[in-house]
């Protein structure tokens, strides 16, 4: 019986970096909702979808840079750095120049943590689904 090689990279899909980035966001936010009461202070964000895509779909420019090698060279593949921040329009003025609006901040960490868990949730049911073929269950 031919043995078929396991792909990682299909099985995980992009829920791996998925999970990764959205880590960075949550401390991104949750710097935010830290500093409500800040004077001066910017709330920042990452556009996860158009960061997500480069990654899933590297442009020209891309090809361009070193290959990861190990996880901890994500980085290098440019998101969860500082280039990939971007300034929030505050919805309301404020006196003392903080961007931050607490309620919009909450909601939205909240959000990136329910998307966390469907992540994690999808690719520990692709692990057992792995684990039950090497198995041969």
């Amino acid at each position: 019986m031919p043995t078929m090689p396991i792909s990682f990279e299909r099985a995980f899909s992009i829920h791996d970096d998925a999970m990764i980035l959205r880590a960075r966001r949550s401390s991104i936010l949750a710097s935010n909702i830290a500093n409500t009461d800040t004077p001066d202070y910017k709330a920042r964000d990452i556009d996860f979808r158009s960061v997500l895509r480069s990654v899933e779909k590297p442009t020209v420019g891309d090809k361009l840079r070193l290959a990861a090698t190990h996880r901890s060279h994500l980085s290098a593949r440019g998101f969860g750095n500082d280039a990939t921040l971007q300034y929030r329009n505050p919805l309301h003025a404020s006196l003392d120049g903080n961007t931050v609006d607490s309620h919009v901040e909450q909601a939205r960490f909240s959000e990136n943590a329910i998307q966390y868990q469907t992540s994690y949730t999808f690719l520990n049911g692709r692990i057992q689904g792995v684990i039950n073929a090497l198995k041969g269950d």
